[in-house]
């Protein structure tokens, strides 16, 4: 049974470390240029080298996204980006554009290079090219089967890596190449600011009736006529494996850090039972549950099994589906006490029940007896963002914990 690497969003340092914490064994982000996801901080580069020395103290990974489409503006500063990227000890760098391969092959020719998914890879030739041409892992089109799949890995070489995603926001364009956002808003999605124009709510309009909108009906909201559901594996984790598949990828640079912590926790445990057990692994429906606490929309396979029905598309809604808030996060615990320092994140209530989870264990269950302020006053509720509580655990906690609490209906 060969390794898998589980590869975590990392949108900005604190999510870097929470994935790395949480299981990750390598992470993607993108610095202030040449990525795909302006929406997310990103990376200055003192905070890139920070994230790397964390990763790396921990034997981790990082990869830094250079995908964009670019226009000829775009290679202005490139060549010093790579060096600098070279310097901060990034591990690998992945690619979209042949012009920016050819730039990364000439300055730093000993950097080890990843096709993006945005480059369309869908069959073995394509990515014999790019093998032949020096890349060492090729990131696939969302638009594979695993029968796809498992015929590519079949014919490359055993040195060359296959990463695919496993689970976050589906795109409607053939592996996010698109230009309705260009189109609709003048943000170009091939250059990192997609404005998500697949999930607005669309009317008619018939040619020699301007002005008249007639609303395509799917139920009394209305439709979202390519608003994808979320693609999520956790329940084929076997099937993934057996595949070829090297890496497994999560999406997500631009959720929050419990976000990637849910997530990635349940992946980590998955796979690890996997390892334990191999032939006689046995998907738990637990990993699915919690992940659910996450906010998500509901879940596809995607293309992995066949393509995908009508029943993959969202048609009433572009709304997350959140059953729980991320209250707190632990700063510190001492073990004697058996008090947690905890920074707010949404408003803790004396009385409230909360579940506390870490990683590598399951999460408890627990009512807030006794709450107070970071100078020892007791209090009844925590409303201040980021405020500074103490809180006694029932069960020992690490740092960087989190707490979370089922959401009441207003």
């Amino acid at each position: 049974m060969k390794d898998i690497e589980l590869l975590a969003p990392a949108g900005d340092l604190e999510k870097l470390k929470t994935a790395i914490d949480y299981g990750a064994d390598a992470v993607f982000l993108g610095g202030d240029s040449f990525g795909l996801r302006t929406a997310s901080k990103n990376f200055s580069m003192d905070k890139m080298r920070e994230g790397i020395k964390y990763a790396h103290d921990r034997g981790r990974k990082v990869h830094v996204t250079l995908n964009i489409i670019p226009h000829n503006e775009d290679f202005e500063g490139l060549e010093e980006y790579l060096l600098e990227l070279y310097d901060a000890g990034v591990d690998a760098v992945l690619v979209a554009d042949p012009g920016i391969f050819a730039v990364v092959k000439r300055v730093i020719p000993n950097m080890e290079i990843h096709l993006s998914t945005q480059a369309s890879a869908t069959n073995y030739e394509t990515i014999m090219f790019w093998y032949n041409m020096g890349v060492k892992r090729v990131v696939l089109a969302r638009e594979l089967s695993l029968k796809e799949i498992k015929e590519i890995t079949s014919k490359i070489p055993e040195d060359l890596e296959i990463e695919a995603f496993v689970h976050g926001a589906m795109c409607i364009s053939h592996s996010g190449r698109c230009l309705l956002s260009n189109y609709m808003t003048g943000r170009d999605a091939n250059r990192g600011d997609c404005a998500h124009a697949c999930r607005f709510k669309y009317n008619l309009v018939e040619e020699k009736r301007p002005g008249e909108f007639f609303p395509v009906y799917e139920d009394e909201n209305g439709t979202f006529i390519m608003n994808s559901k979320d693609l999520c594996m956790i329940e084929y984790i076997k099937e993934l494996a057996e595949a070829g598949i090297d890496s497994f990828k999560i999406e997500g640079r631009v959720k929050s850090a419990y976000y990637v912590a849910t997530v990635v926790r349940s992946y980590r445990m998955a796979i690890d039972k996997y390892y334990q057990d191999g032939d006689k692994y046995q998907y738990e429906q637990k990993w699915l549950d919690e992940i659910k606490k996450a906010s998500y929309r509901d879940f596809t396979s995607g293309f992995y099994f066949d393509k995908p029905e009508g029943d993959a598309q969202l048609y009433g809604s572009t709304s997350y589906i959140r059953e729980y808030d991320f209250a707190g996060l632990v700063l510190d615990y001492d073990k004697e006490t058996k008090i947690a320092t905890i920074e707010q994140r949404n408003r803790i209530f004396l009385g409230d029940e909360i579940e506390v989870f870490g990683p590598n264990k399951d999460f408890f269950v627990q009512k807030i007896e006794k709450m107070t302020d970071d100078k020892g006053r007791d209090i009844e509720v925590a409303p201040h963002a980021q405020q500074i509580i103490k809180i006694e655990m029932k069960e020992d906690v690490v740092a960087r914990s989190m707490i979370r609490k089922p959401r009441k209906d207003d």
